[in-house]
Order: structure tokens, then sequence, then C-alpha cells
């Protein structure tokens, strides 16, 4: 099994898709790793191929068309060409990729929030999603643009501030840790943001609790204190605390600071495994800014799995 450090970036040949290999090209070349670039081909598409023109369909035609594309995007950039590798997949995108990161030992999947249109698409909406809800490890969504060359080492420039939305559960000191590590590297600043719901409750509007939402608000400072305190040391994050709807208002907060880097967590279930939240999904939707998104890891996924067995346990008897 091949264990070296690689980064996977699936394309469709899109505008939008170049822009994902940019990004995933650039970080390749910092962290000095592989760029694995996938082409995932339709299994309709390559028989009606074999039927139309009479000569069969090879993976080596797609991975030529593949380095075509990759040479135009990144021209005379010799040292992003010499990064890359080619693959190419015949089948269903989501699963072609989830397979192949799995496979090749990927520690990064980098693709677009959408695609190309027309007999070559991939419906990558509809792709990334479901890599989201079923992914093991961390996808990076770049927006559907290509925005031209990018450089880590003007990161600052190019990304501004990173936004982390938190929810204060346990999966959130690893998301914290993740955005500050990134912060420390980049030198950029960080910007914890927690948002309270809107106290729906009937049992709660008839009791008319005076100072709810300032308790509520003062436990969360403390618990959003506390992430803080897990940043780097040469990281100071901000805390903020906002009422509202989660994604919107976390989109707002992304908009007002000039963020270009969100870090938001997947969610993790015993049964299912990691999925993506409908808080995740409307930001990508609302923001369209570049958005890590964390798988849980599994040490999470066993403690969420032990407290249910133990709920059960006590429903029993």
């Amino acid at each position: 099994m091949n264990v070296r450090p690689s980064i996977l970036c699936p394309i469709d040949y899109s505008d939008a898709s170049a822009g994902a290999l940019r990004y995933a090209a650039a970080i390749a070349e910092h962290f000095v790793t592989r760029l694995i670039v996938l082409t995932v081909e339709d299994p309709l598409l390559t028989a009606a191929i074999d039927l139309g023109t009479g000569a069969p369909w090879t993976r080596e035609t797609s991975e030529r068309e593949t380095a075509r594309f990759v040479a135009g995007v990144f021209g005379e950039h010799a040292l992003a060409l010499a990064m890359c590798e080619y693959d190419v997949a015949v089948g269903e995108p989501p699963v072609e990729i989830l397979r192949v990161a799995r496979e090749r030992s990927c520690d990064l999947i980098v693709m677009s929030s959408h695609g190309s249109t027309g007999a070559r698409k991939l419906f990558f909406g509809s792709t990334t999603e479901r890599v989201l809800r079923e992914t093991t490890v961390p996808v990076l969504v770049t927006p559907p643009v290509n925005p031209g060359p990018v450089d880590i080492e003007n990161a600052g420039r190019l990304l501004g501030r990173i936004v982390v939305p938190v929810d204060l559960s346990p999966a959130s000191l690893h998301q914290t840790r993740v955005a500050g590590g990134l912060a420390e590297a980049l030198q950029l600043p960080l910007v914890l943001v927690h948002v309270i719901e809107p106290a729906n409750s009937r049992l709660l509007a008839r009791l008319h609790l005076p100072g709810l939402d300032a308790d509520r608000r003062a436990v969360a400072e403390a618990a959003l204190n506390e992430l803080a305190a897990a940043a780097p040391h040469g990281v100071r994050p901000e805390a903020l605390i906002v009422f509202g709807d989660p994604a919107e208002e976390a989109a707002k907060v992304v908009r007002d600071r000039h963020a270009g880097l969100v870090v938001m967590g997947l969610h993790g279930s015993p049964m299912r495994g990691p999925r993506m939240g409908s808080v995740t999904y409307r930001m990508l939707c609302l923001s369209p800014r570049l958005v890590l998104a964390l798988p849980p890891r599994v040490v999470e996924i066993a403690h969420r799995a032990t407290a249910v067995a133990c709920d059960s346990r006590e429903v029993v008897h």
C-alpha cells in the first residue's frame, strides 16, 4: 500500500476544477508532497466513444487529456507539472474519489464546490456533497472560480484571516487546534465564533426565565475562552459570540472579517461515521470561500459509540 504523503485533486476540465488544481498544487509545493490529479469517466461515455469511433477507449487516452489540461492550467510552471501524477477511474465520481483517496493514502482532498456542465459533467455540486458526507480525510472545498496563480507564501494577501465556527462539542478542540496551526504557519489572524440559537421552547416561553440569554452567553464564553487557550502560543484568537441562525451568522462573520478560509468540522456518528451537517452545507452555499472540512477523528467516534452504548444499558436497566 502507498503510504507516501499525497494530495488528491479530482478534476472535470472546468474552470472551477482548474481553480481547485491551483490551490492543490500550491499546497503540494509548500509541503513538498505529491499531487494526484484524478479524472473520473462516465462508463456510458466510454462505451459511447467505443461505439461512435470504433476505437476502444483506454485509460491512457484520458491520462493524456488530463495532462494537457494540467499543462494548460500551469503553463511554464515546470515544478507544478513535475509534482503531478495522473489517475483515471471509471464509475460514479464520489465513490471513485473516496476509493482513490483511501487506496493511495491521501492526506487531503482538494475539490471545487461546483463543476462543469454538458457531456463531460461530473455534477461536482452533488459529488462534493457526497464526498463530504463520507470522507475520512480532510477536504478543502474551493470556490467555483479560477483564482489564477496561487502562492502559499502570499497567503496573508490571499486569505486575510481564518474563521472557525465551533459548536463547543468535543470535536471543537481538534477543529481549533488545526485552525490554530494553520494560522501560526501562515501568520494569519484567527477568529473563533460560536452562534447561540434562539431558545425555541414552549416551556421556556411560559416560564419567562430572566437572564436566560445572559446565562447561556456566559457558559458559551467560558467554553470559547478555553478553546482559545488551546491555540498555539503565537496565535491570539478573537473569540466571538453572536445570536441567531448558525449558518447565516457564521457566514456574516466571514464576510465582515474578510476571511478567506473557513475551518469547519464534519459530524460523526457511531452508526454512520462522518457526515456533513446542515450548518456546514449551508455555509458552503452562503460563503464562497475556501472551506476546510475536518472529519471526526476515530477517537471521537469511539467516544460517541461508548456514550451511546452506556445510554442503551441505562435504558435497559
